[in-house]
């Protein structure tokens, strides 16, 4: 069979009756109606079987939308959490989960010594057809907070160099949001590592393409320095879909990877799709960035992020 899929950050995704971070910030009725169109329109575009949401706040009015969309499964695992002296005023976000297929359990996320999340992740178990079950777990990763020991990495750049870079950051708690974020990416890999069925992980990772959060995530070598060459529990979908390039220019070098996030006018990939080995078999992956291109900020009728979707072949 093939099973569509999608990480989904909604941006906000707030009741009119309620302010998000300040008592500033919160939706008219008319912007409120206007953004859960557009949510419906994407989720009609994308035609997925499970999508994972990132930026949830009413997680009733998300669950009544899918269920106007064909969704008759959906879980949240977490509440947002409220201003302690305004109770109308939302201070955290939540991560949901939406499905076409029987979601048979929720579990816990095994963590170390009584580690916290900055977002409590979802593990759900997944009914698909001839009873073949899945694990999916929707996440969104510690925000980053573009300091200098936040560093951008690339494709040239060994996990050795990596680990080198950052290590007097992460010893001297100069970047607690990325100290958190790998300890949050550790936390899934062994919870992810001790499953015997296949695994997808959607996520918004809050961190760019070659970053040490997606080794973390994904590398057994990030674990045991002895291994001579990278070993992979998870792979990023994206990397394994291999588009069809028709009548290539001479000088063609290779597609680029579309941004699904923007701050300050650059683009950047913080949105993500990782498989477990049984599921390496991508027949397509695309980037729902139409809004982005009218405006890289996105709106609030809308989101700042850009949907990715990927269908795979289930063995």
């Amino acid at each position: 069979m093939i099973l569509k899929v999608a990480t989904f950050n909604l941006f906000q995704f707030c009741n009119p009756n309620f302010y998000f971070y300040t008592k500033k910030d919160k939706f008219n009725p008319n912007d409120w109606e206007e953004k859960k169109l557009w949510i419906k329109q994407q989720i009609s575009k994308m035609n997925c079987d499970i999508i994972g949401f990132q930026e949830v706040f009413s997680s009733e009015d998300l669950k009544n939308l899918l269920k106007e969309c064909g969704f008759s499964y959906f879980k949240v695992v977490d509440s947002p959490k409220y201003n302690s002296k305004n109770p109308t005023v939302f201070i955290s976000t939540t991560v949901a989960i939406a499905s076409k297929f029987p979601i048979i359990s929720i579990e816990k996320v095994q963590r170390k010594d009584g580690f916290h999340f900055a977002r409590e992740p979802i593990k759900a178990k997944i009914q698909l057809q001839d009873k073949k079950e899945i694990y999916f777990y929707v996440t969104h990763l510690k925000s980053n907070r573009l300091n200098e020991f936040e560093y951008i990495f690339t494709q040239n750049d060994s996990l050795e160099d990596k680990l080198k870079k950052v290590e007097i950051a992460l010893k001297n708690n100069y970047s607690l949001s990325l100290k958190q974020r790998i300890n949050e990416a550790k936390n899934l890999f062994f919870d992810i590592k001790s499953s015997k069925i296949s695994t997808i992980l959607v996520c918004d990772l809050n961190d760019k393409e070659f970053s040490i959060t997606i080794d973390a995530l994904t590398n057994f070598k990030f674990y045991n320095k002895n291994l001579k060459e990278n070993s992979y529990l998870l792979f990023d979908a994206y990397n394994l879909f291999k588009p069809k390039i028709y009548n290539p220019h001479p000088e063609f070098k290779g597609l680029k990877r579309t941004s699904t996030s923007y701050f300050a006018g650059k683009g950047n990939v913080l949105d993500y799709i990782f498989v477990s080995k049984e599921l390496k078999k991508i027949i397509s992956y695309k980037v729902f960035d139409e809004h982005l291109q009218k405006n890289q900020n996105g709106s609030l009728k809308q989101s700042d992020h850009a949907q990715v979707v990927c269908e795979i072949e289930i063995f």
